[in-house]
């Protein structure tokens, strides 16, 4: 006897070493050597993605305008009970190899019929119309993980946790980016204000002189009228940008879960500076770095458990179970011990045999559905590459255009000097005054937005490479 529970162990643990599905990697050509726009000449795998946000952007008060959307930010507090959730199935997930166990008493009384059957036993052999039954017993059910079924479920459950974490990862990585654009589109507000009103004045100087020259005859009405409505442009500017940054400051309030407000901000557009180099590394970062590419492939793992469960569905599986107790017709005998004693166990083997192909289905429907993880994975490393790619080529775009910018902008800065001069001088008129005027104020707004829009580039860089979640 011993001899054959020896040898039904060992083939019990050389069966449930066997894998009956095996699973299928995530593919390790999905991401190109090197991105486009990038310098292919160097072999250099540091990245902006793996310095810490706080590092990153090192304005301070938009470092706490960031911590604040974090710490506050309803989405990210979802994400974090959507973790704790996933963290009690894994929990229950891993006491799948112990046995059920179940606890039961029971107390009945049957008086059956004194002209029934059992009515005239029960007088004739127990000198009573009626049968009492106590019971307390204990049952156990263990099933032998024979074809990894409950591994995968357990592997399942880790993977479902996993991608949690990427999950808050992913809502962390757009907040920090979402705030930081919004705090850099303030700063532009800003300096676009401070350009309208300089503009306000230089027109309302202006405006003055054709004035005085209206009423000594020099100048018609129309160059007063003309004058007038330049002003009324810049004027027109100030309030409009004023809305504009009360919409922005409530936008950034409500990331960071609180009652619109203003926003507290010391610096200018113009002295934010990045203390890091654009530094990109390699595509294949991305499969650790990005977690959406991460949680794409902890969903290709789940596919891949999916297979071995249902694979294993389809084969045969064993079960042992046990109950034991305590039984007596009497309730002053129900605990004389070992005379109210009983149990029971038994071992069964179920092997599938015929449900209509539902097994089978759902095996090759789960090879399907994994199938589709795969590709779902490549396309997630297409899409951040691109997306590399894409911010690559706008952050050196948008710096040759801001320096191109900035050289017109001291040009016009230049000629509005001497419009300026040569109109108090006679020897220009109002309309080249205006003119000029109104070409700085355009220069100077669009140098301003560029500034803005090379900030955008630059945060969306590190966040498509995965920067913003450490």
């Amino acid at each position: 006897m011993k001899i054959i529970l020896t040898c039904f162990t060992a083939i019990m643990f050389l069966l449930s070493a066997c894998k009956v599905s095996k699973d299928i990697g995530a593919p390790t050509d999905a991401a190109p050597v090197a991105y486009r726009n990038a310098d292919t000449t160097t072999t250099d795998t540091a990245s902006i993605a793996n310095i810490e946000w706080k590092h990153f952007f090192t304005d301070h008060d938009l470092q706490q305008l960031i911590d604040s959307s974090i710490a506050n930010n309803y989405d990210m507090q979802v994400a974090l009970k959507n973790i704790a959730a996933a963290q009690l199935v894994l929990k229950q997930s891993k006491l799948g190899y112990l046995p059920n166990v179940n606890l039961q008493a029971n107390a009945t009384i049957n008086r059956p019929s004194d002209n029934s059957l059992n009515g005239i036993s029960l007088s004739q052999f127990l000198g009573k119309s009626y049968v009492e039954d106590y019971t307390v017993s204990g049952a156990i059910s263990w099933e032998a993980d024979i074809w990894g079924k409950i591994k995968n479920q357990k592997e399942k459950a880790l993977a479902s946790f996993l991608q949690t974490g990427e999950a808050r990862k992913v809502i962390q990585t757009n907040l920090v980016a979402s705030v930081a654009s919004g705090y850099y589109n303030l700063l532009m507000l800003d300096t676009q204000v401070a350009i309208a009103k300089k503009n306000l004045l230089l027109n309302d100087s202006t405006l003055g002189i054709i004035r005085l020259q209206y009423n000594a005859g020099e100048v018609t009405a129309l160059a007063v009228q003309q004058a007038t409505a330049q002003r009324l442009l810049a004027a027109q500017l100030i309030p409009q940008l004023e809305q504009e940054i009360a919409v922005q400051e409530n936008a950034l309030s409500l990331l960071a879960a609180v009652a619109p407000a203003a926003i507290k901000r010391n610096s200018g557009i113009n002295n934010v500076q990045f203390t890091t180099r654009n530094a990109v590394g390699v595509p294949s970062a991305l499969l650790q770095n990005r977690p959406d590419v991460k949680a794409s492939e902890l969903e290709l793992a789940k596919a891949n458990a999916n297979t071995g469960i249902a694979k294993a569905n389809m084969y045969p599986s064993l079960t042992i179970t046990a109950s034991g107790g305590l039984n007596a017709f009497k309730a002053s005998n129900w605990f004389n011990i070992p005379a109210s004693l009983f149990g029971a166990a038994a071992g069964s083997i179920a092997q599938p045999l015929f449900q209509r192909k539902q097994l089978k289905t759902q095996y090759e429907l789960a090879k399907i559905d994994r199938e589709k993880r795969v590709i779902e994975f490549r396309q997630s490393v297409l899409t951040a590459v691109g997306e590399v790619s894409d911010a690559l080529v706008k952050v050196n775009k948008l710096e040759e255009q801001q320096s191109i910018a900035a050289t017109r902008v001291d040009a016009l800065q230049q000629a509005i000097g001497n419009a300026d001069l040569l109109f108090k001088n006679g020897m220009a008129n109002y309309l080249e005054v205006i003119t000029a005027q109104s070409n700085v104020l355009q220069g100077e707004l669009e140098l301003a937005a560029l500034k803005k829009e090379q900030l955008h580039a630059t945060v969306e860089l590190y966040r498509a490479l995965g920067g913003g979640w450490k």
